[in-house]
């Protein structure tokens, strides 16, 4: 089968990591995957490249040129399968896969789509969405989201939850930690909301003692963020490690993941935190909210209750039993739901249904099932 994803660009991004693996599993499956990449090539792009994957850049371009300049590169690659990623994409790209003559066109909302959304854009997406086959949400929230956006295509509308591959424990000589450790991976941006979690540590500290918490990434606030530790009196315990592609010695050496998000979808670092049997802390936001219930492998606060979150880190620190559970509970989570495979198979499923028609399975490749919303 040949597979087309198109995204915005390829700089490093959960999504863009998402589409990357995506691309190396498949190929291994058999299958002649490519990528289409608006803006830019990015680093991920880059490395793509070095393993042997076609990148196609179009160029930024009035949305007419860029709609024919996709039209041209699918009549000249033929694809079996155009998968967009996220509304830029979908909106440049699915009626010009259409029209082509792609069998089978999807588009993946990343995001949670939560209210209050620009109206205006959600219309626009459904419109030209209706060039699809399928719109898959990342979450049962997304989903829901998405079917009360305008004119909605609620029968195109399948979750297809994110899936990463599992993190292997790495020793570390660099992480030193003298207690109870919380880990924070992501982008330090103002939704992310880092300002309650440092509030919520200031908190607990009195009651843990050797409290610990690290925050590996960067973004626009990480200079406010390390002023307001500075001002809160928690600099000797918040570490801020800047961006790291060397994720897996912190999840090894944490006791606890972290979010304190006002809003978020599916997460790949708290899907990595399961895979290593990592417990979670989270606020009861979007999709991360949603795999904590069912997985039962955490606990949830109130988006911005600082004192709740401080309670929540004091109650798992001074209970190992509890957090032995929540181990082995996200492990085994993980294995069910969340493994790259699984997302795949829930991708490939969607692919081969076309129109009452099946494209053909690789041979190298296991039968799947997705599940419709």
């Amino acid at each position: 089968m040949k597979i087309v994803h198109v995204v915005y660009s390829l700089e490093v991004g959960g999504a863009e990591v998402l589409v990357a693996q995506l691309c190396r599993i498949q190929r291994r499956n058999g299958h002649q995957v490519s990528v289409c990449a608006y803006s830019k090539l990015g680093t991920i792009g880059e490395a793509l490249t070095e393993e042997g994957f076609d990148i196609y850049v179009p160029g930024e371009a009035h949305p007419a040129i860029t709609m024919l300049r996709y039209y041209r590169h699918f009549r000249k690659i033929r694809p079996d399968v155009v998968h967009c990623h996220n509304p830029a994409p979908t909106l440049q790209a699915a009626l010009s896969a259409r029209l082509a003559g792609a069998r089978s066109v999807i588009s993946t909302r990343h995001s949670l789509v939560a209210p209050p959304y620009d109206k205006a854009s959600e219309l626009k997406y459904n419109v030209l969405a209706r060039a699809c086959d399928h719109i898959v949400g990342i979450c049962e929230v997304t989903c829901k989201n998405l079917r009360n956006t305008p004119l909605a295509q609620r029968s195109k509308i399948v979750r297809v939850y994110n899936g990463v591959p599992a993190l292997q424990r790495e020793a570390s000589t660099e992480l030193i930690s003298s207690g109870f450790t919380l880990l924070f991976v992501g982008r330090l941006a103002r939704i992310k909301d880092l300002g309650t979690l440092l509030q919520a540590v200031a908190l607990a500290r009195a009651s843990v003692p050797g409290l610990q918490l690290w925050i590996v990434g960067d973004g626009p606030m990480r200079e406010s963020l390390e002023a307001l530790a500075k001002d809160l009196g928690i600099t000797k315990e918040v570490q801020f490690w800047g961006q790291r592609m060397d994720t897996a010695q912190f999840f090894s050496s944490a006791d606890v993941f972290v979010m304190s998000s006002l809003s978020e979808g599916l997460p790949m670092s708290l899907l990595q935190a399961m895979s290593i049997g990592v417990p979670a802390l989270l606020t009861e936001v979007g999709g991360m909210a949603e795999v904590l219930t069912s997985s039962r492998s955490g606990l949830l606060t109130p988006v911005g209750d600082w004192k709740a979150m401080a309670n929540a880190i004091v109650t798992m620190a001074q209970n190992g039993e509890m957090r032995a559970e929540f181990r082995e509970r996200a492990i085994a989570a993980y294995a069910a739901e969340f493994t790259l495979k699984r997302m795949d198979a829930g991708y490939m499923e969607l692919y081969r249904s076309v129109r009452g028609n099946r494209l053909p399975l690789s041979q190298d490749e296991p039968d799947s099932l997705h599940q419709r919303s």
